[in-house]
């Protein structure tokens, strides 16, 4: 862990093109937020002419792809940025949890199927799919032991998904115009579970400041009644999994940290250039169809996430209490109007890009373990 230069901007970077207001004003509030923290200039949004050749903390909304990106903004390591790099798109999306139909089928660029062959005792039954032709015959196979759930790679929040149940009913998907174009991008196709619990575990190096976290997350409804993401409780400790493992803690939480180790380990092994000092692992587990309890990691966020204003609140309390043990820290998002309550930090209030209104808020609580 290196401390962040003090000449350093901290500037958020919201990096996809035509991204909603609330997402871009969440990027700015955690990075003005770090930078009151740990008593750095804010910058501000990444802009090229402002900020070329200047000492930058970026805080990005995306994990980088590719070399050319990493050069253009300045981002040598993880002491450059709260976030992630890989070199090839598809390492930073829920395609790498799960290997491929047979080696013949169509894989990306830079595919390591080592990462698959290390994580495959700590994921669902699943198969990735990047070509039309390949996903027929990967539904078959996992059919074969109950229903499936469809899950575009580049999705997030809960959003796009669906569960099927027979052929019939994946080959009804197969018909619909944009199928080719979905599959082709990537989809991934797993056993769906039911009372489900989903458990976020993850880590944080910030310049010298090193913290860990336990916790689950929550779905709520947006303005269309969907099902989406709706907050993590966390249970933050300073330090690396080791303290974390020390709190008394349920054995299914435990399950879930040992499995995200299990991946985080073998993102370092397959993918050698990736770095990232954000690391976000979520953890289902639940019933299968014949009532089997199992646990699995879903996916990665190498990036700034749902979690992220909780990990930031949690780090100010440990800034500000340096013998503190451990926190627990709250994120919260809710599509209903209503007040901060009470000693909550407000994180965004506006419109959403699938409804009216959103709401961010951040709550901390003591651990008394």
């Amino acid at each position: 862990m290196t401390p962040i230069s003090r000449k350093k901007l901290v500037v958020a970077h919201s990096m996809r093109e035509g991204a909603p207001l609330h997402e871009i004003e969440t990027n700015r509030a955690l990075a003005r937020w770090l930078a009151q923290i740990l008593g750095l200039k804010f910058g501000g949004s990444y802009d090229p002419a402002l900020h070329a050749g200047r000492e930058l903390y970026l805080l990005p909304t995306q994990t980088l792809v590719g070399p050319a990106q990493a050069r253009l903004l300045n981002i040598e390591g993880p002491q450059d940025l709260w976030g992630g790099y890989v070199d090839h798109a598809f390492i930073c999306t829920k395609a790498i949890s799960h290997g491929l139909l047979s080696p013949e089928a169509k894989a990306p660029e830079g595919w390591s199927p080592t990462f698959c062959e290390r994580v495959r005792d700590v994921v669902l039954d699943g198969v990735s799919v990047f070509a039309l032709e390949d996903a027929r015959p990967a539904a078959t196979r996992l059919l074969y032991s109950g229903p499936i759930r469809l899950k575009p790679v580049n999705a997030c929040a809960g959003r796009g998904q669906e569960v099927i149940h027979s052929l019939d009913e994946f080959d009804a998907i197969v018909a619909r115009p944009e199928a080719a174009r979905m599959f082709n991008q990537g989809v991934v196709l797993e056993q769906d579970l039911h009372e489900v619990v989903t458990h976020s575990v993850g880590q944080s190096f910030i310049g010298d400041h090193l913290f860990s976290y336990c916790g689950e997350q929550h779905l709520t409804q947006d303005g269309q009644g969907e099902e989406v993401y709706g907050g993590s409780d966390l249970l933050v400790v300073p330090g690396d999994y080791a303290a974390l493992l020390k709190l008394d803690l349920p054995e299914d939480v435990r399950k879930a940290i040992e499995q995200a180790l299990v991946f985080d380990r073998a993102a370092n092994e397959a993918y050698p250039s990736f770095f990232a000092s954000r690391r976000n692992y979520d953890i289902a587990q639940g019933l299968d169809s014949t009532g089997q309890r199992r646990s699995g990691v879903l996916e990665q966020s190498w990036r700034m996430g749902g979690a992220s204003s909780a990990e930031v609140a949690a780090l100010q309390s440990f800034i500000n209490h340096p013998g503190l043990k451990a926190i627990r820290v709250s994120s919260v998002e809710t599509y209903i109007d209503q007040a901060l309550p009470a000693d909550a930090i407000e994180v965004y209030r506006g419109p959403a890009e699938n409804s009216d209104f959103l709401l961010k808020y951040v709550t901390v609580k003591t651990y008394d373990g």
